[in-house]
């Protein structure tokens, strides 16, 4: 098998998180235009993520926020982005590194990208002493992969993810409409449903 030296896969994935920055770049200059809203899924172990205490506690691993109606200064720059939110009523400043980002979900638009950790880079040395073949990328530590991402780990990375539920949910804003659901079109079927009986 040949070594991807020049490394297409984080290439890629460094494109995609351009797409996000741009994206998010005129949302802090204009606003979110029409019924566009973001679901943004971070890592918040990774380096450079900055939560207070209370969130990190009660989100240890990733989490997931929404810019929708109640955030504000919205700041992006090269490597990462700041956004005020509220969570439970109680303001919140969040920084964010794209590098920690896992997934970005635009649901006016079905729009989404999904973004894998890269395989540590190993030197042939290394491999050669640990017997494995020599050109071969060691993995990174895998996460547990949840139920509702197992079908989505063999897709592309601009695969769209399901909407994750946000760590900031929009409040109730009023009564709706019973015979019309929030989530309209977004109805989660079971395959059971469909099988022969």
């Amino acid at each position: 098998m040949a070594v991807d030296h020049i490394r297409y896969d984080l290439l890629t994935q460094d494109a995609l998180r351009g797409v996000l920055r741009t994206v998010l770049a005129d949302a802090a200059k204009n606003g979110l235009p029409g019924e566009h809203h973001f679901y943004i899924s971070f890592d918040t172990t990774a380096e450079g993520v900055r939560l207070s205490p209370r969130m990190l506690a009660q989100y240890p691993t990733e989490m997931t926020i929404v810019l929708q109606h109640q955030f504000w200064d919205l700041q992006v720059k090269d490597d990462s982005f700041e956004v005020g939110l509220a969570f439970g009523g109680i303001p919140e400043r969040l920084a964010i590194p794209f590098a920690a980002i896992k997934g970005f979900f635009d649901p006016a638009v079905q729009f989404g990208l999904q973004f894998q950790e890269a395989p540590e880079p190993v030197s042939e040395g290394e491999q050669e002493a640990a017997g494995e073949p020599v050109g071969l990328e060691r993995p990174t530590k895998q996460r547990p992969v949840p139920v509702n991402e197992r079908a989505q780990e063999t897709q592309s990375p601009s695969a769209l993810p399901l909407a994750p539920r946000p760590a900031n949910p929009e409040p109730d804003t009023g009564p709706k409409d019973d015979a019309t659901p929030a989530d309209a079109g977004a109805e989660v079927v079971r395959l059971d449903r469909f099988r022969k009986k």
